[in-house]
């Protein structure tokens, strides 16, 4: 079996999938050098249509997704202050067995967030 990172994200004040919601995929190196991996964007349905890294992409080590829940609710309309509470929501994790299934889920809110390691 071959393993993968996905994610995907709700936006928990509409009860929805939180689509078109900006997420970047970072490597992080030793003495703080980080690395962009990729950039996505979620569906319809909340989530990236295909895994964030799989199979010899990924890579035992330490990473970090870079939800932009700030952009994401202003453009839903949403009364927001103009700088609004939650803008970048990282999520720092670690790969320890690159044949394993990594899901991580944001479970989003103007006013705080939750996640987990998902199956």
């Amino acid at each position: 079996m071959n393993g993968r990172l996905t994610t995907h994200a709700l936006d928990l004040s509409k009860g929805l999938p939180a689509k078109e919601l900006k997420i970047e995929l970072w490597h992080l190196g030793s003495e703080n050098n980080r690395n962009l991996v990729k950039t996505v964007y979620t569906n319809h349905d909340g989530r990236v249509e295909t895994p964030l890294l799989e199979g010899e992409d990924l890579k035992i080590g330490e990473y970090e997704l870079l939800f932009y829940v700030g952009d994401y609710f202003q453009t839903k309309n949403l009364e927001i202050l103009e700088k609004p509470f939650l803008d970048l929501v990282p999520i720092r994790f670690g790969i320890n067995d690159n044949k394993a299934h990594y899901h991580i889920p944001l479970l989003m809110a103007p006013g705080g967030y939750s996640t987990y390691r998902g199956s």
